[in-house]
């Protein structure tokens, strides 16, 4: 079994400080171009898989049956930052199919956006299942769950619904599932290996607006997140600002324990990776270096200089140290 291959890392004062090793895979029209580490690692998706869990959202055809919008959509594949238009598209889209907030069963947890935060304090409001950042995706189940006449209990992992996602997964993915683990928003999340979600995304990337059911709600998905980068993450997030770098002609989502995968429908490629240590600032880094060596980022613009070879500087401005690309990745 290959090691995970060193990908990102952090220099001060002149000295190796930190190294982020992980896995990683581009999955290509004919199979694997490209793989660092071992490819048949086995993770959890985590939030990565979101457009995968928005499947039955639209095959089921509940969200042409109330109307959803590309806006709803891409807010289905969200782990947003809890910001007050996050919340507001929550609370409306609940309003739409006749439920509320107390119908979702995400949980509820402090909005990641200052701003939002900030107002809850000052008006002594305390958070709700709303701000919790799976809302869009949870609201995208509840519209499945009444659109079948299936049970609220809808992240049971034997509910209809998962048992579609299930389904869902594993086709896409070519392997069965390695089993499940309850996510932070208490959905199931079903395990496989860092070359199977990797195929999962090309499928994604592959799929147009003129093919069977599967292959347009793929494509429908991938528009709509590409189209609306704020609405699948928010303000400052790396999801929302590369996207805008790429002109909008990517799709990316990352994940919890950093996950991160990118759908490139130009090329008709899929990209996943997995940093073992779980740290954010490795995954941005490493996904940022394999934009740019896909040829769709440019590693000067301010959002790639952001995670990836630009200067870092501390609280009074001065200059600390860098994060690079490892020796060797991604070549």
């Amino acid at each position: 079994m290959p090691a995970p291959h060193p990908m990102v890392e952090l220099w001060r004062g002149g000295l190796l400080e930190s190294t982020h090793a992980g896995h990683a895979v581009i999955w290509g029209p004919g199979g694997i171009e490209a793989s660092w580490g071992d490819p048949s690692a086995v993770i959890f998706p985590r939030s990565s898989c979101k457009m995968i869990q928005a499947l039955p959202l639209i095959e089921t055809g509940a969200a042409d049956a109330v109307g959803l919008t590309p806006a709803h959509l891409a807010f289905a594949c969200a782990s947003h930052q809890g910001e007050a238009r996050h919340v507001k598209l929550a609370a409306d889209w609940l309003s739409v199919i006749g439920l509320g907030e107390p119908d979702l069963r995400c949980g509820a947890h402090e909005p990641y956006d200052r701003e939002e935060r900030n107002r809850l304090i000052k008006t002594d409001e305390s958070p709700c299942q709303l701000h919790n950042n799976c809302s869009g995706k949870h609201c995208g189940f509840l519209t499945v769950t009444r659109h079948l006449g299936a049970g609220p209990e809808y992240v049971e992992v034997d509910h209809p619904l998962q048992q579609m996602i299930r389904q869902a997964t594993e086709e896409l993915a070519g392997e069965t599932v390695a089993g499940y683990g309850i996510d932070g928003c208490s959905a199931p999340n079903f395990a496989m290996t860092v070359a199977g979600l990797a195929r999962a995304m090309q499928s994604f990337a592959a799929a147009r607006e003129d093919g069977d059911a599967r292959t347009r709600a793929m494509h429908r998905l991938t528009t709509a997140m590409a189209t609306y980068p704020e609405l699948v993450a928010g303000e400052g997030r790396a999801c929302t600002e590369l996207m805008r770098a790429m002109g909008h002609s990517v799709a990316l989502k990352t994940g919890a324990e950093a996950v991160f995968v990118a759908i490139l429908p130009e090329q008709k490629r899929g990209i996943a990776l997995k940093i073992v240590d779980g740290g954010t600032r490795g995954s941005e880094a490493a996904i940022t270096a394999l934009l740019v060596r896909s040829g769709v980022l440019d590693p000067a613009h301010p959002a790639a200089q952001k995670r990836l070879g630009g200067m870092q500087r501390n609280w009074r401005g001065l200059e600390t140290g860098w994060v690079q690309a490892a020796p060797g990745f991604p070549g």
